[in-house]
Parts: C-alpha cells; sequence; structure tokens
C-alpha cells in the first residue's frame, strides 16, 4: 500500500493539473476580453482635424473636416450624399447655387454669401480651399451648416474621436428597432466575448438594433458607434429609432425650406417648326416655309450662335419677323447655337461667371428688344468637363428668363451614357420643355448605313427621357429629312435630302420600296454597277409611327428639323397628332 500512495498521488497530481488547464482554456474561451479597440483605427481617422461620417446607420469612407473649430465637407461628398446643385467656378474662385429666383454667390474664402435682398455673414468661412486629407490636394470644402441652408438633412457631432451622425433627406430612422440595455456591458468590434471593446453601456441606455443573429445584434449608440451586443444583455423596446437619433446641431442657422420651381406651361400641345436662317435674308422666307404647313405654334428661327469665348453671339434677329409669326398665331423662340462660328471653345464660355452672366444677359437683351417668346438652346457637342458648366448656365438662364416671362427650352441627343452630362433630370427642374433631337441615328460620317430615326431609337429616346424629365416638359422632334446611302466597295457616303428629293430619288432609280417593321419606315435598295444606294424614308408613315409613340407618352408635343424639307401632307398627319387630345 506505502508504494501505491506516490502513484496515487502522482495521478491526482496529473488530474489537477489537467483540470487546471482546462479550465483556464475554458475561462480563456468564454470570459469576456477586456482588450479596448483603437476609435480612431476604427473610425478610419489618419490626420488631424479628420472627422468620421456616419451616414445613417452607415460608416461612410469619406470623411469631414474640422477646421477653426467649423465643420467641412468637400464638395464631393457633399455632391454625393447631399446636393448636387452647389457649383464651383475654380476660374473665379465662386461658389454658387441656383434658387428658382436667385443664384446665391459666395467667394471662398469669405464669411459672406449674397443674395438678390444682399449679404449675410455667417462669422466663419462658408466656403475655403484647404489640402485633402487624403493628401490629394487642394480641394473645396463647404460648411456644414451652409450646406443645411439649401439641403434637408441633419448632423450631430461627437469628439474622442471626432465624428459626425448625419441623417440624410429621406433617412427613414425612424421605423428601426431599439431595445434597452438591461445590464452594463460592452459594444464590441465583431459578435463574440474575445471582440476588442468600442464603447461601454449602462443600464437604461438605448440603442438602435440594426441586425439581429442568434445570440449577439448589430446595434449603434446614441453617439453613432456602430457594433455588436449580446442579445442577452438587451431588452427589446420596440419600434422607436428617433429614440436614438441625437437632436440635430443647427449652429443659427435657419431651418431648410424646399424650394418651389415655377414653369412655364402652354395650354396647348407645342407644334414647333424649326426654321433655317443663315443670314438676313432668310427672314424673308418666313411666309415661303410656312405657305403649306398647318398647326405650327411655335417657329424657331435660327438667329443667334456663338462667335467667340467671351460670351458674344452673332444675331439676324428681325422685329418685323416676330411681327409677322404672332399675326399668324404663333410664338417665337429663337435658337442660340454653339457650332455655326468655328473656334469657339463652348467649354472657356460656360466655365467663366462673368462670361455666363454676359451672355445671358445679351440673350434676355435681345429677347426683350425684339419681342421674343422664348429662347432654345442648342449646344451640341459638349465634352465631359463642360457638362457642369452647361447645367449652371442653363440654371442661372432659366431664372432670368422666369423674371422676364420668357420660355427656356433646350434641345438634347437622345439619351446616351456618353451624353448623361447633360443632365437631363436638372434641366426638367430649371428649363421649361427639354427637346429631344429624336434622330440622327446614323448620320454623315456614320460607319454603317442606318435609319435617320426607326422607331427603336425614337421610343428609346423618349422613355429615358421621360424618366428623368416630367412628360409634360418633354417635346420630340421628328426629322423631315432622309439620308440616301451611297456605298462604293469599302466607302460609304450619305446625303442628307428632304422628303420629297427623297422621293424623286426613288422614282428615277426605279427602287422599289417595302414597309420594314423594325424601323418602321419604307425601305429601299438598289444595287447599279459597283454602287450600292440603301434609303430608309421618312413620309407620312414614318412620322405617324412617330407620333403614336408620343401620343403614348404624353409628352407636350412634337418639333421638326426642319422647315422646307417636308412634304405638304405631313401637316396632316402631324394635325390628326394634335387633335388626339382636342388641341
Amino acid at each position: 500500500m506505502k508504494k501505491l500512495i506516490p502513484v496515487i498521488t502522482a495521478i491526482v497530481l496529473i488530474i489537477v493539473v489537467i483540470a487546471i488547464s482546462v479550465g483556464v482554456k475554458l475561462m480563456d474561451k468564454y470570459s469576456y476580453s477586456k482588450e479596448r479597440a483603437d476609435l480612431e483605427e476604427y473610425f478610419g481617422i489618419d490626420s488631424e482635424g479628420e472627422v468620421a461620417i456616419v451616414l445613417g446607420d452607415e460608416r461612410v469612407e469619406e470623411s469631414a473636416r474640422l477646421m477653426d473649430g467649423v465643420y467641412y465637407f468637400d464638395l464631393a461628398t457633399v455632391h454625393k450624399y447631399f446636393n448636387e446643385r452647389f457649383y464651383e467656378d475654380k476660374n473665379e474662385q465662386l461658389l454658387l447655387y441656383t434658387l428658382p429666383e436667385d443664384t446665391v454667390r459666395v467667394e471662398i474664402g469669405s464669411s459672406s454669401y449674397i443674395t438678390k435682398d444682399g449679404a449675410a455673414d455667417l462669422g466663419y468661412p462658408a466656403a475655403r480651399y484647404a489640402q485633402a486629407s487624403d493628401g490629394s490636394g487642394e480641394t473645396l470644402y463647404v460648411a456644414a451648416d451652409y450646406v443645411k441652408l439649401f439641403t434637408d438633412y441633419t448632423y450631430r457631432s461627437f469628439t474622442a474621436p471626432n465624428r459626425m451622425q448625419v441623417y440624410a433627406e429621406g433617412y427613414a430612422g425612424e421605423s428601426i428597432k431599439t431595445a434597452e440595455v438591461v445590464k452594463d456591458t460592452a459594444v464590441r468590434y465583431q459578435g463574440g466575448v474575445k471582440s476588442p471593446i468600442l464603447k461601454d453601456v449602462t443600464v437604461g441606455e438605448r440603442v438602435a438594433v440594426l441586425e439581429e443573429m442568434e445570440n449577439w445584434s448589430k446595434v449603434k449608440t446614441e453617439d453613432a458607434i456602430i457594433g455588436y451586443i449580446e442579445n442577452k444583455r438587451l431588452e427589446e423596446g420596440g419600434i422607436g429609432g428617433a429614440d436614438v437619433q441625437p437632436q440635430p446641431q443647427t449652429g443659427g442657422i435657419p431651418a431648410f425650406v424646399n424650394p418651389e420651381f415655377t414653369s412655364i406651361s402652354k395650354p396647348f400641345k407645342i407644334n414647333l417648326a424649326w426654321h433655317a436662317v443663315a443670314g438676313t435674308a432668310g427672314n424673308d422666307t418666313l411666309e415661303s416655309v410656312l405657305k403649306n404647313t398647318k398647326g405650327v405654334n411655335v417657329i424657331s428661327p435660327t438667329w443667334f450662335a456663338l462667335t467667340d469665348n467671351d460670351g458674344n453671339f452673332s444675331s439676324f434677329a428681325s422685329k418685323s419677323y416676330v411681327d409677322k409669326a404672332h399675326g399668324m398665331g404663333m410664338e417665337v423662340w429663337a435658337l442660340i447655337d454653339n457650332f455655326t462660328n468655328q473656334g469657339v471653345e463652348t467649354y472657356e464660355v460656360l466655365s467663366y461667371t462673368s462670361k455666363r452672366a454676359y451672355l445671358i444677359q445679351g440673350l434676355v437683351d435681345a429677347a426683350l428688344e425684339y419681342d421674343l417668346d422664348g429662347i432654345n438652346i442648342d449646344f451640341e457637342g459638349l465634352t465631359q468637363d463642360t457638362g457642369e458648366h452647361f447645367i449652371q448656365f442653363i440654371r442661372e438662364l432659366s431664372v432670368e428668363c422666369r423674371k422676364n416671362g420668357i420660355v427656356l427650352s433646350v434641345d438634347n441627343y437622345v439619351p446616351m451614357g456618353y451624353t448623361d452630362h447633360y443632365e437631363r433630370g436638372e434641366q426638367g427642374v430649371f428649363a421649361d420643355y427639354v427637346i429631344i433631337m429624336g434622330y440622327d441615328e446614323h448620320y454623315s460620317g456614320s460607319p454603317e448605313a442606318g435609319s435617320v430615326a426607326s422607331i427603336g431609337f425614337v421610343e428609346d429616346g423618349i422613355q429615358k427621357t421621360v424618366n428623368q424629365v416630367p412628360p409634360e416638359k418633354v417635346i420630340n422632334a421628328v426629322p423631315f429629312y432622309t439620308r440616301i446611302w451611297k456605298s462604293e466597295g469599302a466607302n460609304l457616303t450619305s446625303e442628307a435630302v428632304g422628303m420629297e428629293l427623297a422621293e424623286q430619288f426613288v422614282d428615277n432609280h426605279n427602287i422599289e420600296v417595302r414597309w420594314d417593321e423594325v424601323s418602321c419606315q419604307n425601305y429601299g435598295e438598289i444595287q447599279e454597277g459597283g454602287t450600292f444606294y440603301q434609303v430608309w424614308l421618312e413620309d407620312e408613315q414614318s412620322i405617324e409611327a412617330k407620333l403614336n409613340i408620343m401620343q403614348k407618352y404624353n409628352i407636350a408635343g412634337v418639333a421638326a428639323w426642319k422647315l422646307g424639307f417636308e412634304k405638304a401632307s405631313i401637316w396632316d398627319v402631324i394635325g390628326d397628332y394634335l387633335g388626339a387630345d382636342g388641341q
């Protein structure tokens, strides 16, 4: 027995050691870690003055800046999350914001902003340049409270580390489920007792429950820390997200009031025809080009064209022309283009606030001098980087047109991805009418022959436009011309001709035409020696098919390029369209 005692003792000691080891491992596995997370690292704060943004219930990658005690967003962040209407003029160091009756102006670095009622002082710069926190260079920052003047959003700031809880317009936080903390615990980085602690919470605090899992829930605290709490530490509190949304800081900024944009809307369907006027003598053709028309209620002479990079434009305007048109029951919406005169760089004209103002004043003065009813903007071939300046021009021009009762219409290509910078949606807010140039599907220089305006192309243009612009503001333009395509080996050329000339060509070449259901046009082709001709005719049938689509989408009317290219019978077809709504 004495010999067994040492053996038993050894066994017991081994068991004890094993038990202790297992216990330690179990304690290590199931005990709560006291490790604390680095909150600056958690919020992605890398530099002094950087402020993390929690937008709704999500930490976004962009950051704000705290400069001299004022919170700022960089302009790109403002555009992305809050309001795309703020416009930076880098050339003249201005930040602009256009309202229905005014363009509010800030000289970058100034504490004042200027409205039609005078200047108001914020006590700090409304906008200022500073080095971006990511080191990408000098960036324009806009004061968070200044943004609030024009934008429906709220925010509250917190320190240690610097962060902002932001609720943008349309945030549905009021429907978020909340819960009360029933036992002192910690919000952890991830669901698990070993995950680092983000924040301690105490009994009675409420948290927003963002996501419920089996044992843990993703939550957000009142001071915008998002992490995880064990479900057993929470008591369900029902619906009441507003309970955990901190009240916004206002900084003395008045409450946001959503501006009301008004537009001129004619009580009839628009039937607009463009009159190509290449000189003052062209004005004398008014009566002749209208001789066989019916129902035209708007005529748009091509009178104005940019002539230089300072905002000057040429003019063939005639008061007697306007008087004649008015006497015939038509309104006159004079057109200005950016392509007639070579050497004009539209970017240079539109990217300077002073040049835009000069151009706008010239257009409005001309409209008043000649008693014009409207101005038609036909700026084509705009580069991507011109887009933001073009839409600011439309905004600013709309203010002056609205003041003077002048109709503002804007011509646009059929929407394609590469023309998104024309910002048709914003045009639909500021302009009275948005016109689709529903043609040039195939054009001079096209790599292949095809229709000028097939029915699918036309409907796609209307559908995409009314997705962005109210249909009562949309006008679709139809072509009064046909392209005659000529292929000689690999050489492809085309010529645009009026309807009668196109039909004469078909007759002269004995081309048999047939109705093409795909394009909804009469199509013909012929091989003559080494030359292959193709035509997709624009005629009564093709125009009627387009008008039927326009009727389907209940848009504001029709426009046509150009007077003199049509057959007289076309006006009966258009008349049927106008009469469909009792016009």
